[in-house]
């Protein structure tokens, strides 16, 4: 600890000389920024870009299976040559797919969920000046907006944009030729996930070595706050498996354009056989789910992080099981990397090998529970403050729980084959991953907002409306998804009037496309809210919410550096709430919590545990 303390007070000097004759341009403090406040507002406000982008896509679709075959006016405004007399060309509906699942997937619920508060609140949680480099995180967000826009502009290629799905298994995402979704839509996806895969391995790297070296004198690991501990670890995750889905890429790539035959073999065409021989397909997917499981627990720890700093800080109590809170994050990340297996037993698999992922698969739901148990029993007997984002904390618990049972059954090798490639599936991870996440980012937004904008505070009101609409309207869409499937439904479909056993289920498609405009709408009230309080929202207190974290004891206006003057020292852990003395009295009278800059009193004992 003495290493930092030098470090930082030899920085402190260099920080006021370079208060006296910094003067920042426009374009070195809102574009090429290196300050880690300016550039998770900038993650933020391109990840919710995208969101706006994937939701839209998804009602397209939506409305397409509630209403198969009818002209509607807004495919033929929105989708052009894809939709003529306004109805729903097949190819454009399997585009529609693979761009929202790809965009909700990767640059929403990664880069703009994890971008946005790793940045935020790694320097500030831990005491640190800066990310350890801020040229690199500068780099890494530019990185990540290129790939954004070079994804947005495969929308407008001629022949249209990647349609394999947004797995983008081969052949057809191998073979130009497969279909007009296979063309030069799907080298812009592989281009542009292959800068997205840089972006996020540039991220990762500047939040392990912050974590690791710039913590602030006292900040030992366990007194780290539990969204730290995800972050940290969620960018370990990321340096492990990204590279691998950058090496399918690339095999891809070449099996496209240079004539190779990694994922290829035995290949006809309208009764003409291709040359390639010798490759697999699963192949493919054994890379892609090497990243791909992991990438569900990237997407979904740092929501864990921040519901567990909310829920702790909004139920005025400490966050039950601490340590064990620790081990179940390092659990969930060395058991995401051998699950993989699960999302392919219908592959061909030896069926000894599935009893292995299925073993793995279900182990994976033991931490997962210990962080929901402690979820609860953090809640139990809390002086609850049901704010909007202690609302979306909850609400996370219970979209974590109720799709985490489905994967019971997905996880299970003989049940999974029923239900495989079914809405089944589709249901199940939109909850556990989709919803959980996107309200953990929700709750992360509406908690921090005031840290990020200078004090100003988002409308508590409208944040109500939101919850509520978005809480029935997600429950209204993904709940009856999952009897659509065990009837048998194929996901990717573009209609099934083909298959009169679903005719019954039309009504149901029905409802859940209202449902799903219904929470679409609900989104534009938090939009709303969201511009409208960046620039006329009130200025709350210093620490709004009452939190003994160190972000709160930082400036409301954003300075180069953070703290002025010295970095303050941490003298105990992160959830010191409603912590009182032998005589039954608060710490510091009149006061529930207890900063972490506050030294231990005489014979006060820390309860990291």
């Amino acid at each position: 600890m003495s290493v930092n303390a030098n470090t930082h007070i030899a920085d402190d000097h260099a920080h006021d000389e370079h208060e006296h004759h910094h003067k920042q341009t426009f374009i070195t403090k809102y574009i090429f920024s290196q300050d880690h406040k300016m550039i998770s507002r900038q993650y933020l406000i391109t990840g919710l870009i995208m969101g706006v982008i994937g939701i839209a896509m998804s009602l397209l679709f939506r409305m397409q299976l509630a209403w198969p075959g009818e002209s509607n006016a807004v495919f033929g405004a929105l989708l052009g040559k894809w939709a003529p007399d306004g109805v729903m060309d097949a190819d454009v509906y399997l585009a529609l797919v693979t761009i929202h699942g790809t965009l909700m997937v990767f640059f929403v619920l990664t880069q703009g969920l994890s971008g946005t508060f790793s940045n935020l609140l790694i320097p500030l949680q831990i005491g640190a000046r800066d990310m350890a480099s801020g040229f690199l995180n500068m780099l890494s967000y530019w990185l990540f907006f290129i790939s954004s826009v070079i994804m947005l502009g495969s929308l407008f290629v001629e022949a249209g944009p990647a349609a394999a799905g947004w797995t983008v298994y081969p052949p057809l995402s191998a073979l130009p030729m497969a279909q007009p979704g296979s063309g030069w839509g799907m080298t812009l996806w592989l281009i542009s996930m292959a800068i997205f895969i840089a972006s996020s391995l540039l991220g990762s790297l500047n939040y392990i070595v912050t974590v690791i070296n710039l913590r602030t004198k006292g900040m030992s690991m366990t007194r780290l706050p539990l969204s730290i501990w995800a972050f940290f670890v969620t960018a370990i995750i990321g340096v492990v498996s990204f590279p691998v889905l950058l090496s399918a890429a690339l095999l891809l790539i070449m099996d496209r354009s240079f004539g190779t035959s990694f994922f290829l073999s035995d290949i006809f065409i309208q009764g003409e056989v291709l040359h390639y021989q010798g490759g697999s397909p699963v192949l493919y997917e054994h890379l892609f789910w090497f990243l791909g499981h992991p990438e569900v627990y990237i997407v979904i720890l740092p929501a864990m992080g921040i519901v567990s700093e909310v829920l702790a800080v909004n139920a005025r109590k400490p966050i039950f099981g601490y340590r064990a809170m620790i081990a179940s994050i390092l659990a969930i990340a060395f058991l995401s990397t051998i699950v993989w297996g699960h999302h392919m037993f219908i592959s061909g698999m030896n069926p000894f090998l599935g009893s292995v992922f299925t073993f793995t698969t279900l182990l994976i739901a033991i931490p997962s529970a210990v962080k929901a148990f402690n979820w609860i029993t953090t809640l139990w007997k809390g002086n609850l403050q049901l704010n909007p984002a202690m609302l979306f904390s909850i609400g996370m618990v219970s979209t974590f729980i109720s799709g985490g049972l489905t994967g019971i059954i997905l996880g299970d090798s003989t049940l999974d084959i029923n239900v495989h490639d079914t809405y089944f599936v589709v249901a199940h991870f939109h909850l556990v991953m989709g919803i959980s996440a996107l309200y953990g980012m929700f709750a992360g937004i509406y908690h921090w907002f005031p840290k990020m904008f200078e004090g100003k505070m988002m409308n508590k009101n409208m944040g109500y409306i939101h919850f509520w609409i978005t809480a029935v309207g997600s429950y209204g869409i993904f709940f009856p998804m999952h009897f659509v499937g065990m009837a048998g439904v194929p996901r990717r479909y573009y209609e099934n009037t083909a298959f009169p056993m679903f005719d019954d289920l039309t009504d149901v498609q029905v409802l859940m496309t209202v449902f799903a405009l219904i929470t679409a709408g609900a989104q534009l009230i938090f939009a709303y809210n969201f511009v409208h309080s960046i620039f006329y929202g009130k200025i709350g207190p210093i620490n709004p919410w009452k939190a003994t974290t160190l972000e709160w004891t930082t400036p409301q206006k954003h300075i180069h550096g953070n703290w002025p003057g010295a970095i303050p020292e941490v003298h105990r852990w992160a959830y010191d709430y409603s912590k009182v003395d032998e005589n039954g009295e608060y710490i510091i009278p009149g006061q529930d919590f207890v900063p972490q800059t506050v030294p231990l009193q005489k014979d006060e004992e820390e309860l990291n545990h």
